[in-house]
């Protein structure tokens, strides 16, 4: 027994090391959210749980409001909102009663009533709490929705100007104020949108302040007699990498923290997107869009409380002990099964074991982590939760098989013919394991393939998957009998998405290089499947 308590040893140590490294916190020069020092303006939607904008009719009851507003006078100066709907327009009272300034929005789109509606609201807010609003926002992005023309647009724009006393602007993305150059003459104060992460080339977190300031410069070169307001910018704490851009908690509180010295070095106004997080736009933007926000949606408590280390796994112990007990578990699976057979297991079977349990072991947190983050709705818990089981069950059933010298079993034995199937329950189990992680791969490649933009890397539960596979089909292969023409239809599947999206997603995209190569190794793994595995 002195081998496999030796890799288990191993095994444990590397999953301690591992679990170390990724719990490292960083070290800012500024907290993101100073006791100190009060933000100067944070975004703000007032959506909560299932509440959504996307819902017609949904109105968020003031004492909603009146509570988030208590909690955001304690760090920001002002909030900004979007729209006078929904039950934004007791927002002006509610910020007077909390001591906040308000950049009030007005929502335009391709409806002409409903437009006609939203400044009317506003117009009459902008009069009744002169001390509260401090500018109006006539538009959010309409230009880059393409749902108003500019020449529409200036229209509405001075007419709002017209009724209220209070400074006028339109906020849209920077590139669109320097394509819509007449915007400029009819506002206060230019509103310019830099979100680093999603640029047409994503900016990483790391370059992320110097690309706003960067961008601010230019666009105060472009217009010189207004002040420049970025009213959006910040970076989420979750979700799929672009390029070199990854969302995580670590760079969402650095580049936070940098844009905010920044901002105070250079002396210019940032608004923050945003104050809460927002789970409805994950329908529109993916796992990314619901993670923007300083504070948690569902506990509402700051993310980067001051003095508190901040890393990407705040429960990382409890995540490592788990997946220390997942790979005591499979060492444990191995070692009965070895003890049942009359011959002794060769050194390449322990060398299986331990690089699955060390995979589990190292990614069960991570993968757990991505679970809880990226599922939306009965189909995406569905499936990310089969995903998991199969991640946890696989390397388990594996180092059974492993012990016991025989391949993976083949769709045939599991799915084919009665007489041809397998009577092995744990080589019923793990062939079930083997289709439903196929399946999975295979649906999430070709998505990543043919609409990439909001799809997540499953890289963590696929790799807590596929590596046992690997394991079976590289030290217990069968070397003879046909090909099955299901897993080479799978298996050339996977290859050839792999390669378009580590090309599409780019070399800098380290989720994405990963994902491809769990893909091409589970490729591998049913293209090396031979007939010969089912009885007869």
């Amino acid at each position: 027994m002195r081998t496999p308590l030796a890799l288990l040893f191993l095994s444990l140590c590397a999953i301690a090391a591992i679990w170390w490294w990724l719990a490292i916190p960083i070290t800012l020069t500024r907290a993101p959210i100073d006791p100190a020092a009060k933000l100067e303006c944070v975004s703000y939607a007032p959506f909560r749980g299932d509440q959504s904008p996307l819902v017609k009719g949904t109105q968020i009851p003031p004492e909603q409001i009146a509570e988030d507003f208590a909690q955001l006078a304690k760090i920001s100066k002002c909030v900004r909102t979007y729209s006078v709907q929904n039950g934004l327009d007791k927002a002006p009272e509610l910020a007077r009663k909390a001591g906040l300034k308000l950049i009030l929005g007005i929502w335009l789109g391709s409806n002409r009533v409903d437009n006609v509606v939203e400044i009317a609201t506003a117009v009459h807010l902008a009069k009744d709490y002169a001390d509260v609003i401090s500018a109006v926002v006539v538009g959010n992005e309409v230009l880059l929705r393409g749902e108003m023309t500019a020449a529409d647009l200036a229209a509405n724009i001075r007419s709002v100007k017209a009724q209220v006393k209070v400074p006028v602007t339109y906020a849209d993305v920077w590139e669109y104020w320097l394509r819509n150059r007449d915007i400029y003459d009819a506002v206060d104060f230019v509103t310019i949108h830099i979100l680093p992460y999603w640029e047409d080339l994503p900016v990483p977190a790391r370059y992320a302040a110097t690309h706003v300031d960067s961008i601010r410069k230019r666009v105060a070169v472009a217009f010189p007699g207004k002040e420049i307001l970025i009213g959006e910018t910040g970076w989420p704490s979750a979700g799929r990498m672009r390029e070199g851009a990854l969302p995580s908690r670590t760079n969402q509180a650095r580049v936070v923290s940098e844009i905010l010295t920044l901002a105070k070095q250079e002396n210019f106004r940032v608004n923050l997107i945003e104050a809460y997080d927002q789970p409805w736009k994950r329908q529109l933007e993916g796992t990314v869009g619901g993670y923007w926000g300083l504070i948690d949606a569902k506990a509402r408590a700051e993310k980067y409380p001051a003095g508190v280390p901040i890393n990407n796994f705040p429960r990382w112990k409890q995540e490592m002990a788990a997946g220390m007990v997942l790979c005591v578990l499979i060492f444990v699976v191995a070692m009965w099964t070895a003890r049942r057979r009359p011959w002794a297991p060769h050194f390449s079977a322990w060398l299986g074991v331990a690089g699955s349990a060390t995979a589990a072991g190292a990614l069960l947190g991570v993968a757990v982590e991505k679970l809880l983050t990226e599922s939306l709705g009965i189909g995406g818990w569905t499936q990310w939760g089969l995903l998991l089981a199969a991640g946890v069950l696989a390397p388990l059933l594996a180092a059974s098989v492993q012990m016991s010298g025989r391949p993976l079993p083949t769709f045939v034995e599991v799915l084919g013919p009665r007489a041809g199937r397998t009577t092995s329950r744990r080589m019923l189990l793990l062939g079930l394991t083997l289709g439903v992680t196929t399946v999975i791969a295979t649906e999430t490649a070709l998505g990543l393939v043919f609409d990439p933009r909001y799809k997540d890397f499953p890289f963590a539960a696929l790799t807590m998957a596929v590596v046992p596979f690997w394991m079976l089909m590289v030290f217990n292969r069968p070397h003879a009998g046909a090909r099955p023409m299901a897993e080479a239809v799978f298996g050339g599947l996977l290859v050839i998405a792999s390669a378009y999206i580590a090309f599409n997603e780019g070399i800098a995209n380290w989720q994405s290089l990963w994902t491809c190569l769990v893909y091409v190794m589970l490729g591998i793994t049913l293209w090396r499947a031979r007939a010969a595995q089912s009885p007869g």
